[in-house]
């Protein structure tokens, strides 16, 4: 693979010890992939992968970097992780992810996602080789009005549902940590990145709308949609995933001045309902199908919610790369990978290339200076 020779983010990943919590997930897994085509030595702590689909399993990554199995909510074995790896980056992606599962397992959600984010920052505390540290939450960490124009990096922060509190809660702790503890120039530089609706191949969640619609193929049956006409900002995983190693770098060879909150989301024209997501995935593979459930939503989900992407844009110069049709071709294409049974840990290596061209073809010159 032919990353190198762009010097992608400078080249600051060659080379160095890059820790990553959640590193068995979906969003996890496609970073340490990157992570290690970039040149760094990836070590990963987090729960064991659920399923043998997961794309940490078949991407083969357990025999590709350093994992260690382990609970984020138990400070002794995160911070002993981090005094014996020693790393110079840590991204911290290990949460309960899932809305639907905050309402079944609400203490769960809090103690993962608030007590687990404790956990993190104080680990990054004690390990002084640590210079740069970027804590991943949501879009969903911000008080939704289901306002039109997008929530900024100013807008408070809440959440109806427990996910959504808990990660509101996980931006309040970034925030505390900073003020109190990363404030001097010898001290670690920090920051919080949120994302909108992640799509692509290898994510296996229960209740996630693309997951299901690929289950429904595998079952012959017609994909139940909840809320059709609900409004997300869809985009590939590799995109929110480029905006944290930009901002890595940045916290690393220039400080403090990129510490924060920092919103990573797709274009307007990228926000879409669950009905015309479907719709193109059915483009792409037509086998698939879906009716509305026609059931009343019982539990409270987000009709609206759109991210203001300027920050990034004004302050980093970073753009999403793919338009909305892309983003659901590169979807598509990876889960297709997985059923024709591919070598995944290559396919995965092939749409980074692609995206990377991409990102060259139309000017994104974020990724390489």
């Amino acid at each position: 693979m032919a990353i190198d020779k762009y010097r992608l983010f400078k080249n600051v990943y060659r080379g160095k010890k890059v820790l990553l919590t959640g590193d068995t997930g979906f969003k996890g897994s496609w970073l340490a992939i990157w992570l290690r085509e970039l040149g760094a030595e990836v070590y990963g702590f987090a729960l064991p992968p659920k399923t043998r689909k997961d794309n940490y399993v078949i991407s083969g990554l357990h025999e590709l970097i350093h994992h260690k199995d382990g609970d984020i909510r138990s400070p002794e074995e995160l911070s002993a992780f981090f005094r014996e790896v020693q790393p110079d980056f840590a991204f911290h992606l290990a949460a309960q992810a899932l809305v639907l599962d905050s309402y079944s397992s609400p203490a769960e959600t809090f103690h993962t996602n608030v007590l687990g984010t404790v956990r993190f920052f104080e680990a990054v505390r004690q390990t002084s080789s640590v210079k740069a540290a970027v804590n991943i939450t949501s879009d969903k960490c911000y008080q939704n009005i289901e306002q039109e124009r997008g929530y900024s990096e100013t807008d408070p922060m809440g959440g109806k549902d427990p996910y959504s509190a808990s990660k509101g809660c996980a931006e309040l702790v970034t925030s505390s940590y900073l003020s109190s503890f990363f404030q001097n120039n010898d001290t670690c530089n920090i920051a919080s990145a949120r994302a909108g609706n992640v799509i692509g191949g290898g994510d296996r969640a229960e209740n996630r709308i693309v997951p299901d619609f690929f289950k429904s193929i595998s079952k012959k049956s017609p994909l139940l949609i909840r809320n059709p006409l609900s409004v997300r900002p869809w985009q590939h995983v590799l995109e929110p995933l480029g905006g944290y190693l930009l901002l890595g770098e940045r916290l690393y060879l220039e400080g403090k001045q990129y510490s924060g909150g920092w919103n990573f989301g797709p274009e307007k024209s990228n926000h879409h309902t669950v009905k015309e997501l479907i719709d193109t995935l059915i483009t792409f593979c037509p086998e698939g199908s879906y009716i509305n459930s026609g059931e009343k939503q019982a539990l409270h989900e987000a009709g609206q919610l759109k991210l203001d992407i300027s920050k990034a844009d004004n302050e980093l110069g970073w753009k999403p790369v793919l338009n909305f049709n892309e983003t659901v071709e590169f979807t598509a294409k990876g889960y297709i990978a997985e059923n024709q049974m591919e070598n995944i840990y290559f396919h995965r290596l092939s749409q980074i290339e692609n995206y990377i061209q991409c990102a060259l073809h139309r000017n994104r010159i974020w990724i390489t200076t």
